[in-house]
């Protein structure tokens, strides 16, 4: 009898560990949908202090927790110029790095020469005329492994059946994301990203 009591309590352990599983990956985002959207951009123009990176973007991890650890409260950006399904890892390109400041406000000095200290450049966003946005939850860390497998493609059916140019890809963690239309363009240069401060169109 007592090895059915044991055998019932694992059992129940089990089943309980697994709810609690499938309800942490519920409220991370698995269920949820992508939605995505064209017209004005959800953010105007912006300051960032960046860092370039040229190989998988699974390793971008040091450059996040880097720029978090000079500023913590600030928000988190990056910019993805390649799309990872048509370019070797080790060849995809993006800028990683803190938003500094947003729409008319400037970032103070100090804030400035703080991240430029670290090695960081700083460079201003022009807002773009149009975008291509997609939202999805970030509720936990787990969010942002799904957003990865499922916001990518769903931008890329978006753009591909409206024959859309949208190009890099701004990622500001907890608001939306994309460009479309125009665009801000960069060019990489062995481990150097020069950002142009033009906007073009495709």
């Amino acid at each position: 009898m007592s090895d059915l009591l044991l055998l019932g309590l694992i059992g129940g352990l089990t089943l309980l560990l697994l709810l609690t599983l499938l309800a942490f990956a519920g409220y991370s985002g698995l269920l949820a949908g992508v939605a995505v959207s064209a017209g004005s951009p959800p953010i105007l123009n912006i300051t960032v202090a960046y860092k370039f990176h040229m190989g998988p973007y699974g390793k971008t991890g040091r450059l996040f927790t880097e720029s978090c650890s000079i500023s913590p409260k600030l928000r988190s950006i990056a910019v993805y110029y390649d799309n990872p399904h048509m370019v070797p890892p080790d060849k995809c390109r993006c800028a990683v790095g803190s938003i500094l400041s947003e729409g008319e406000e400037s970032p103070s000095p100090e804030l400035i020469d703080l991240y430029q200290k670290f090695g960081f450049k700083v460079f201003s966003f022009p807002a773009p005329s149009h975008v291509v946005t997609a939202t999805f939850p970030y509720t936990t860390i787990l969010s942002i492994w799904l957003a990865t497998r499922r916001v990518h493609p769903a931008l890329d059916t978006y753009i591909k059946e409206r024959k859309l140019c949208a190009h890099p890809r701004p990622d500001p963690f907890h608001v939306p994301t994309g460009t479309a239309g125009r665009f801000l363009c960069a060019r990489g240069e062995g481990d150097r990203a020069e950002m142009a401060g033009a906007c073009r169109g495709c």
